[in-house]
């Protein structure tokens, strides 16, 4: 059997459930590894067959997507180009990280493309949804990379289709302790807004791992690092609580390692707005920006013990042997929801 998995580039968390599930797929058969996209600061440490541009969302300075960069850096031509470029007659399945390439060149060949991320489990019916409606985001949300089915990872199991979050090897292995810092990765702010705010709170250690600084720099409480991926998991690992945006991967890592948590949402990021939306049913603080009106939230966070507890087994394997049974071949099969254009196997 002959396998295709495309994986979305930007942000870290596509990467790193990448790295746990490629192996699991290896053993079903010959896999072809396809990533488009920018803004990942981790490589995978398998041969990619295909690298594309695909199209990315560029982290802004004050919280969100800066759109005006993200329009210059798309190149509609050459996203075409690369959707008839993209030959899938070889594959007997194709597996789509929120990844638009594949996506689109599956629906060009009338090819089964298989959805597996974060992003159609916020769309699934029974995953908290903000009282807000924003039609566009989810517009995009939505059509961004359309699948014939969807599997996904939520911060709560919500039913067959549905699972926890895949932890990397890692983390797993890391000994939890509390050295009294506090972790922080917020790739949407400029360092210095970070700084800006931070700093209003002088008795915390602040360990903030940046994408725009290119050395250590230690300002009085806080220190900012280069991201490195041993050096935060370290940090994150031996802090006593980790503020993050509302993405998937850091904030399940978070609270897997039992660590308080509190998240910022991207600006104009829908699906980390649903994500903050699930967080705060759990019991996680979330705050919408850092400016003087959440700085007492922030406050009154580090002053609070409480940790939101969860249960992330180990079941890569069991979801990929799963998605293997059931769509190996392009073979169809029967469904009993559907919703615009998402299937759900149940």
């Amino acid at each position: 059997m002959k396998i295709l998995y495309a994986v979305q580039g930007t942000g870290n968390g596509h990467i790193t459930r990448a790295i746990e599930i490629i192996p699991y797929l290896q053993q079903k058969g010959e896999v072809d590894i396809l990533v488009s996209g920018i803004q990942s600061d981790i490589e995978l440490p398998f041969e990619v067959k295909y690298r594309f541009k695909g199209m990315s969302f560029i982290f802004g300075k004050k919280g969100g997507v800066d759109f005006w960069r993200t329009f210059v850096k798309l190149n509609s031509i050459k996203l075409i180009k690369e959707v008839k470029k993209l030959d899938l007659k070889p594959y007997d399945l194709i597996i789509s990280d929120f990844e638009p390439i594949s996506c689109w060149a599956a629906i060009k060949a009338k090819k089964e493309c298989i959805g597996l991320s974060n992003q159609v489990a916020t769309l699934h019916p029974l995953a908290p949804k903000p009282k807000k409606n924003d039609i566009i985001g989810k517009l995009v949300l939505q059509n961004y990379a359309p699948t014939t089915y969807n599997y996904g990872f939520h911060f709560k199991r919500l039913d067959g289709t549905i699972f926890t979050p895949i932890i990397r090897k890692q983390v797993r292995e890391l000994t939890p302790t509390n050295e009294g810092h506090y972790t922080v990765y917020l790739p949407s702010y400029d360092d210095n807004q970070i700084l800006k705010w931070l700093r209003k709170m002088p008795a915390i250690n602040w360990q903030v791992f940046s994408k725009n600084s290119k050395k250590d720099i230690q300002i009085k409480n806080i220190r900012i690092t280069p991201i490195n991926t041993e050096l935060f998991l370290k940090s994150m690992a031996s802090a006593e609580g980790v503020l993050c945006n509302a993405g998937f991967g850091t904030a399940s890592e978070a609270l897997f390692l039992k660590k308080k948590l509190m998240v910022i949402p991207m600006k104009k990021q829908l699906e980390q707005a649903y994500n903050a939306q699930m967080l705060q049913e759990m019991g996680v603080a979330v705050i919408k920006k850092l400016n003087n009106d959440t700085i007492p939230k922030i406050r009154k966070w580090l002053n609070d013990d409480t940790i939101v507890a969860v249960d992330y087994p180990d079941n890569t394997e069991e979801i990929v042997s799963l998605i293997v049974a059931n769509h190996a071949g392009n073979k169809k099969i029967n469904t009993n929801y559907e919703s615009d254009n998402y299937t759900f196997f149940q």
